[in-house]
């Protein structure tokens, strides 16, 4: 069965259902003062409140099973709604027909024994409704022979109300006339036996209630908190009826019943119980509108006709005013829904639609995650709410509502999973093309949790604030990038500064202190100003050799002179440790690439000469798909890549490689050595 056909049969069913009990009513009013055999048709106050009861069973079906039509509680309304109408009716018409007016209308008797035998449906209904309610799922498997039991009463009522309704089919309202020892002895002592096993179906079925409240959490516990309750002093009230038949007890029966149908009706207003808030607010709006169409047209056509006559104009007249008022009266009607269902609290399109304006508009970044939290707070009734975002390996507080509510501390990330805020009420990840980028924490009063639509509403929230949070990571990846290549260029100027002073200065000056001495020694012992002046010309070669090697460090010549292979294969053959390089087959590439690709090798180099202890490294060039990839593995003893962050060289050959479109990849196990991959993508010149 369809969604479409499925709440199509239960408006029909619900309506009829409702349609025959209103006639019910009626014909109570028609009979209330027959004067009829034995008082029996005189309708007391609990009959009438009885039926009147009864109208809110389909009612909450209709309503149930429009918004969960797969719920099974919903399509339990409809059927109990259904017997219990055709009985109260079947009741009352026969009444009328078969003592009060007799031969009046026909099929009295039958309606009579419809009436006698539908009752068992209503009370075997409510057992199902204890066991299911609110999923309309057992709570465990551990249940199911309460509702075989009831099926096996269901089936023994039937049958017994069968016999005895057919029995007493000549004279229903005269008693059931049948020998001792009969059938009818045997239906009987079914409906007892029948009975007394429904006592403990029902019993039971309360009992089931009180575990799933004791297991349940979260929203869940907060829609059975009264359930529970009113489901007990309705069970109990139902047993005590079987075995007293009064007025009073009718009154207590009815009294439980309107106690359950508020239980009910609070977890679906309050607590949410099946998203049942949007029917609630447009029922609120359409109703406020129709009364205001209906009473503008009462005042202006009965009203003012009644003194200047009902003409065209009074008419056209009411039409405009209802024109010109509907579009104010509707904005305030829906206000005033939006108040009643939802509170202080903005409603879920509001908030998703004030972030949208947000988003599309000139706020900084730090604005938009303000006014986030805000809409968060103000969306869920939440006392606080935070935006999280994450920064490296953890995540951040970046804004907080209220604003002077104490920030948070930073969270580290495990294994990519979002981690759990300790205090929030319900954390709801941030992702953007499956990479996690934020959090959105709200915390609610105590024992208070997100009802379904909040949690809808939080879940959308975070949809949208992907592309919002990627732009922020971007931005923040940038800064933080920015300053690490600023941090990096001032500490190469400080390396620069201190070899060429501790270095290449100290040479030259030492160099001119030792020429002035050999043009002193010249003018009086030439073979000692020879021998100095040999010393000096080693010096002059030393010094030009340690000014080319930082040369080297800065923009190696052999690098634009012959390429990648031919400047890496150099700085091989001056590493202490032993390298093996595999070049064959690239080409050259623009400088900005060939420079980065370079001083990444060296970084490489350098860290697995001071930290890897290894025999060997092997240098790797080659080009895949557009790509230029560099691929340098040791064999040393590597490290806990999970434990142990990115240090400074390889976060610098990080922002070397991204700054042209590449990624680098580390690779390591304690033991096992480290690999280090760059991807690059090329352009031959």
């Amino acid at each position: 069965m369809t969604t479409w056909t499925a709440r199509r049969l239960a408006w029909s069913l619900g309506v009829v259902s409702i349609a025959l009990l209103v006639a019910t009513l009626v014909l109570m009013f028609v009979d209330r003062e027959s004067d009829l055999p034995g008082n029996v048709g005189i309708w007391s106050a609990a009959d009438v409140a009885d039926v009147f009861v009864n109208i809110g069973v389909p009612i909450l079906g209709i309503v149930i099973v429009n918004k969960r039509p797969r719920n099974a509680i919903g399509w339990i309304f409809i059927v109990a709604g259904a017997a219990l109408a055709l009985a109260s009716f079947g009741q009352a018409y026969a009444l009328h027909v078969l003592v009060a007016d007799p031969g009046s209308l026909p099929a009295g008797q039958a309606l009579a024994w419809l009436s006698n035998v539908l009752w068992p449906i209503p009370l075997l209904c409510l057992t199902l409704l204890f066991l299911l309610f609110p999923t309309g799922h057992l709570p465990s498997p551990r249940w199911r022979p309460v509702v075989w039991l009831v099926g096996v009463i269901f089936v023994l009522l039937t049958i017994a109300s069968l016999i005895l309704a057919t029995a007493s089919w000549s004279d229903p309202f005269e008693g059931i006339n049948v020998a001792a020892g009969s059938v009818g002895d045997i239906a009987r002592a079914g409906i007892v036996i029948a009975a007394l096993a429904e006592i403990v179906a029902l019993l039971l079925s309360v009992v089931s209630l009180v575990f799933r409240y004791r297991s349940s959490a979260g929203a869940e516990r907060l829609q059975l908190k009264w359930f529970v309750s009113a489901a007990a002093v309705a069970a109990v009230a139902f047993s005590v009826g079987f075995f007293f038949d009064s007025a009073i007890v009718s009154a207590i029966v009815s009294i439980s019943l309107v106690f359950l149908y508020v239980a009910i009706g609070t977890a679906m207003l309050k607590h949410n119980l099946y998203d049942i808030d949007l029917i609630i607010n447009k029922t609120i709006t359409y109703g406020a509108i129709a009364a205001f169409i209906t009473a503008i047209y009462v005042i202006v056509v009965v009203v003012i006709g009644a003194f200047i006559g009902v003409t065209e104009g009074v008419s056209l007249i009411a039409t405009a005013v209802v024109a010109v008022a509907f579009q104010p009266i509707r904005r305030r009607a829906q206000q005033i829904a939006n108040r009643l269902v939802y509170g202080e609290r903005a409603t879920p399109y509001e908030v998703l639609s004030r972030f949208s304006e947000h988003v599309g508009e000139t706020y900084s970044d730090e604005d938009v995650l303000v006014r986030m939290a805000r809409l968060l707070a103000e969306g869920t009734g939440a006392t606080s709410a935070v935006v999280w975002l994450r920064v490296g390996d953890e995540v951040r507080p970046a804004a907080t509502w209220p604003t002077n509510g104490a920030m948070a501390t930073a969270i580290a990330l495990v294994a990519e999973e979002p981690p759990v805020v300790e205090g929030a009420t319900a954390s709801v990840p941030v992702r953007h093309q499956r990479e996690l980028l934020g959090l959105l924490t709200m915390t609610k009063p105590p024992n208070e949790s997100l009802s379904p639509v909040e949690e809808k509403l939080v879940t959308d929230l975070a949809g949208q604030a992907g592309l919002v949070f990627a732009n922020s990571k971007l931005i923040e990846d940038l800064r933080a990038s920015r300053q690490r290549l600023v941090a990096a260029q001032d500490e190469e100027r400080r390396r620069l500064e201190r070899n060429l002073h501790d270095g290449a200065q100290q040479q030259l000056v030492a160099l001119a202190v030792r020429l002035r001495l050999a043009r002193t020694t010249a003018s009086k012992d030439l073979a000692e100003a020879d021998r100095m002046l040999e010393q000096l010309e080693g010096d002059v070669t030393a010094a030009l050799e340690n000014l080319r090697e930082l040369a080297r460090g800065v923009y190696p010549p052999l690098l634009a002179d012959q390429g990648l292979a031919a400047a890496i294969e150099a700085q091989a053959r001056r590493s202490p440790v032993p390298v093996r390089v595999e070049a064959d087959g690239i080409g050259r590439y623009p400088q900005e690439l060939e420079t980065a690709v370079y001083f990444c090798t060296l970084e490489a180099l350098q860290n697995a000469a001071k930290y890897a202890q290894a025999n060997e490294v092997a240098v790797r060039l080659l080009e895949d798909h557009g790509e230029l990839v560099l691929s340098i593995r040791d064999d040393g003893r590597g490290f806990d890549r999970a434990a142990t962050p990115l240090g400074g060289g390889l976060q610098n050959m990080t922002d070397r490689l991204a700054a042209l479109g590449g990624t680098l990849t580390v690779r390591s196990r304690s033991g096992a050595g480290t690999t280090i991959e760059g991807h690059v993508p090329v352009r031959t010149e």
